[in-house]
């Protein structure tokens, strides 16, 4: 819908906003860090990569899944957020008998209630990880006075 066929009174949607740390910019990756829309953050999938670099953490998926979760932890830190914010979580498991080995890490970082969760096997993941994960945060802007 555009703002000219708007009833009158109505405000347009919000606009996203794509964001992106400069270490994440500087590995020139085809798409954003993380898309804020309103108050809803939308995160790239995120692996166990080490911050700034194309480089899995070595350990398997224990170290992946640690490094990916540390990962979303920074990012939304960057925008005043935290963990407990999270809503949803989608995991994407190269191999799904991984499944017990990552819900012993990712218990270490999200506590009940947990957010939203699905899961997947994947096959073919980037940079040959054994997971990724999305993440959906609640975001409310800080009001101004």
């Amino acid at each position: 819908m555009y703002p000219d066929s708007m009833p009158a009174g109505t405000n347009p949607p919000p606009a996203p906003e794509h964001l992106s740390s400069a270490a994440f910019a500087k590995l020139g990756l085809p798409f954003s860090e993380m898309v804020r829309l309103g108050d809803t953050l939308y995160l790239s999938g995120q692996m166990g990569t080490l911050p700034g670099t194309l480089t899995l953490a070595p350990g398997g998926i224990r170290a992946e899944a640690e490094q990916a979760l540390r990962n979303i932890e920074s990012a939304l830190a960057a925008q005043g957020c935290t963990l407990d914010q999270v809503v949803k979580c989608t995991v994407m498991l190269a191999d799904m008998g991984d499944w017990p080995a990552f819900n012993e890490i990712y218990t270490r970082f999200f506590l009940p209630p947990y957010p939203a969760r699905s899961a997947f096997g994947a096959n073919g993941l980037a940079l040959g990880g054994r997971l990724e994960i999305e993440a959906i945060a609640s975001a409310p802007r800080p009001t101004t006075t």
